[in-house]
């Protein structure tokens, strides 16, 4: 009878070969999949991304990292700036002062960044805490865009509390008035001193809106009026410097929620400000506008 197991030599050889070509497949499978899991766990495969996962909105969207690598930010949310009265004292040809109209705008030299000088044959200089304004104009309309090229016509009070063509003393003055374009980031700049507060109201910059400074130059075409807003803490500490007579006390008299103005509102007017009483303040505001 002859034993199944023993098929000779040459069987036990082909057994042989055929069992350790099975054990390296088997190997050669065994190491794949082994990579293949360490891989899915080095890269997170199957578990919680959330820390890799970015977020956007239709309104912004932000990106930061450290190291070598640059922070970006890009917000487009803004709000419409609420419109506001243009006031007594405009200066825009809506009113008259001494039996003729008043209209700034029409006067040569009116385009200008330093507005703290009178121009066209007047020679007032308005004195104070130097103060930079800069407004940024922006679409809301098209995802706060960037207005270039439009206009911005710009006046204010002195550190006494008058108005240069209107108030006594400053009629034949056309100081703290004047007009600027806005740049390719929708800035317009403008150099002046810090505004006094007079009874009744809350320390305030007027302007108005135009399409462009060719238009620029009567209300009739204005876009949007508004006014800007000072913190507290900054206009008390200009109003304890020297030249700002009877400021401190009016504003001692009253409150955001009192004035006015901005009782309603005013956070889209709220400036923010940089600086001191020494070197002088640089305000900016983002001013929103529809068109």
């Amino acid at each position: 009878m002859t034993d199944d197991h023993d098929l000779g030599l040459t069987a036990d050889l082909e057994t042989l070969i055929r069992q350790t070509a099975n054990r390296r497949r088997a190997l050669r499978w065994l190491v794949a999949g082994g990579a293949t899991s360490l891989g899915l766990a080095a890269c997170g495969g199957g578990g919680d991304d959330s820390t890799t996962s970015s977020t956007s909105s239709s309104s912004s969207s932000s990106t930061t990292t450290t190291g070598t690598t640059t922070t970006t930010t890009t917000s487009t949310t803004c709000s419409v700036i609420p419109e506001e009265t243009a006031g007594p004292y405009p200066g825009d040809g809506s009113n008259a002062s001494n039996g003729s109209v008043a209209n700034a705008l029409l006067l040569s030299g009116i385009v200008r960044s330093d507005i703290r000088s009178s121009i066209a044959g007047a020679s007032g200089t308005a004195t104070g805490v130097p103060l930079t304004v800069k407004l940024q104009l922006v679409n809301t309309n098209s995802s706060c865009a960037s207005l270039d090229g439009y206009a911005i016509y710009l006046w204010h009070c002195d550190a006494l509390g008058r108005y240069s063509m209107y108030s006594s003393g400053v009629t034949g003055e056309n100081y703290l008035r004047g007009v600027q374009s806005t740049d390719s980031s929708g800035v317009a700049t403008f150099v002046s001193v810090f505004p006094g507060c007079y009874s009744g109201r809350m320390p305030h910059i007027h302007f108005e809106v135009y399409r462009s400074s060719t238009t620029a130059t009567s209300f009739s075409n204005k876009l949007k009026t508004s006014q800007i807003a000072f913190p507290n803490a900054t206009s008390s500490a200009v109003y304890a410097t020297s030249g700002y007579t009877g400021s401190a006390s009016n504003l001692a008299a009253i409150s955001f929620a009192s004035d006015n103005i901005f009782s309603d509102g005013y956070t889209t007017q709220l400036a923010s400000l940089t600086g001191n009483t020494t070197d002088g303040y640089v305000a900016t505001l983002e001013v929103g506008v529809s068109v």
